[in-house]
């Protein structure tokens, strides 16, 4: 799992974000929300500061779930980290 972790923060740093991040807390996050969910497309917010969120693009599937993407939303940019 730390292989996933890392590819989470490699891919959100590669664009050029340089707030703090944690792909075990965002892996962890998306576990949380995903719960009970039945399959679908869906988009989940998380508020991270008072001027940042970051927004999940997932597919949930009967046993697993796809991150698609995480887009982070800052005052000034957002930064777009697409995992297809």
């Amino acid at each position: 799992m730390e292989e996933f972790y890392q590819a989470i923060e490699e891919a959100i740093r590669m664009t050029g974000y340089k707030g703090p991040v944690d792909g075990e807390e965002i892996y962890d996050e998306i576990n949380d929300e995903i719960e009970d969910k039945e399959p679908g497309a869906y988009v989940f917010m998380s508020k991270k500061t008072d001027d940042t969120f970051f927004e999940y693009k997932i597919q949930i599937f009967e046993d697993q779930f796809n991150l698609s993407a995480i887009d982070i939303h800052t005052p000034d940019q957002v930064y777009h980290a697409d995992f297809d």
